[in-house]
């Protein structure tokens, strides 16, 4: 099968969405976008209660390989983490077969207090990644601090999205079906829609060169 953006390749692509600890209940946005959106599937990282950086590593990578297309992640909390350390750990071309990524809301791994059944996943990781990514980041996030979770998104090459005083985006926030959220992936859809356009028109025997959104009035919502 032809890579995504050749020929008569039209395949679209498939949503990922990837929880935290303990994994997403109904009521949180991940949840409600895969009962509404017809594009979202859940990575099964398994031990929600007890995660393992490397199982989880793992089980996304048999995930997006399992995809066999064009993937984008929604990853939120603990699973920011688990993308940024496939990022770091695998070798795939800038862009290919993961198109993007929106990480919501990752936790500081990096403090003293971190919890134990989390602190297996730090030091974060400070490669940048090889997508396209946007980091939404709360004002009052309890389990990480605004100006870190910037830095963060310095280290990872991720556009920066302030989301207000929102807790930590979750379900407890009040969401819903988090809107605001929709168009910032609706957004990395269409960058990877719009990459895949440019190179049907180009035909480059090269991997998809490292750029930063490119989609109309993203950096005028930021």
């Amino acid at each position: 099968m032809e890579r995504f953006g050749f020929s008569g390749d039209t395949r679209q692509p498939v949503v990922l969405t990837i929880p935290g600890l303990n994994n997403s209940g109904p009521g949180h946005w991940q949840s409600l976008w895969e009962d509404t959106r017809g594009d979202c599937e859940r990575v099964d990282l398994g031990s929600w209660a007890s995660p393992n950086r490397n199982a989880w590593v793992t089980r996304l990578d048999a995930a997006i390989r399992a995809a066999n297309g064009p993937v984008i992640l929604a990853a939120h909390s603990l699973g920011c983490m688990a993308v940024a350390w496939w990022g770091a750990l695998q070798s795939q071309a800038y862009g290919w077969p993961v198109t993007g990524a929106l990480l919501v809301a990752p936790p500081d791994c990096d403090r003293m207090e971190t919890p134990e059944t989390i602190g297996g996943f730090g030091p974060t990781p400070r490669a940048p990644l090889p997508f396209p990514s946007i980091l939404v980041a709360s004002r009052d996030d309890p389990y990480i601090f605004f100006e870190r979770a910037h830095s963060v998104g310095k280290y990872w090459g991720s556009e920066f999205v302030d989301a207000g005083h929102v807790g930590h985006i979750n379900a407890d926030s009040g969401l819903g079906e988090w809107s605001f959220g929709q168009g910032l992936l609706e957004r990395l859809i269409d960058n990877a829609q719009e990459q895949a356009s440019a190179m049907r028109q180009s035909r480059p025997a090269i991997p998809l060169a490292r750029q930063t959104l490119t989609s109309a009035g993203l950096r005028a919502h930021l």
